[in-house]
């Protein structure tokens, strides 16, 4: 006697449990950022140093729709349509990442805030680059995926593992959406 119910699906619920889990950390890092908003007793201060990143916010944002893209190629089989979103998605994201890096040097060469100057730059950098990182572990993956479309392998048994990759840089960009609020919008 069969009541119809099957197990759901491995990847998913892994993947899901793995999103949920990074947005309570996430959570963690941007409420001790609001928390100390305002603590640092010398600067440089969040208003003297920081400008709004919109180039970066666009690249990243931008791949949320390239990412979606491919997936689409992917479920019709289109194997070149595939690699090219693939392609404009790690691009996308690494551009991001580069115009951290360029963000980064600035205020620690120039505004000389480091993670140890003050309240501010521990914050700062800890949610910020707890971001970054996530962002480059999906470049990594979207990177693995792309050498293996570039080889010429078939991926289209792979439309659900694509799903899944597709479902963290979807959870990355939507992290951004809220750390841009919170770092660039609130905390200045």
């Amino acid at each position: 006697m069969s009541d119809g119910w099957t197990l759901p699906d491995r990847g998913r619920v892994g993947v899901l449990c793995l999103i949920v889990t990074e947005a309570a950390l996430f959570t963690i890092f941007v409420v001790a950022y609001l928390f100390y908003i305002g603590a640092s007793r010398t600067g440089p201060f969040p208003k003297d140093v920081l400008d709004l990143p919109i180039w970066p916010t666009v690249c990243l944002l931008s791949s949320s729709l390239t990412v979606a893209f491919a997936e689409r190629a992917l479920e019709a089989r289109r194997r070149q349509a595939f690699v090219g979103w693939v392609a404009a998605t790690a691009a996308l994201g690494a551009e991001f990442i580069h115009q951290t890096a360029i963000e980064w040097r600035r205020l620690i060469v120039v505004d000389h805030l480091t993670i140890s100057t003050n309240v501010f730059g521990t914050t700062f950098y800890s949610l910020v680059g707890l971001h970054a990182t996530h962002v480059l572990v999906g470049l990594a993956l979207l990177t693995l995926v792309l050498a293996i479309g570039l080889s010429g392998r078939a991926m289209f048994d792979h439309a659900r593992r694509f799903q899944l990759l597709a479902w963290y840089w979807h959870f990355v960009d939507m992290v951004w959406i809220v750390v841009f609020a919170v770092v660039y919008v609130v905390g200045r």
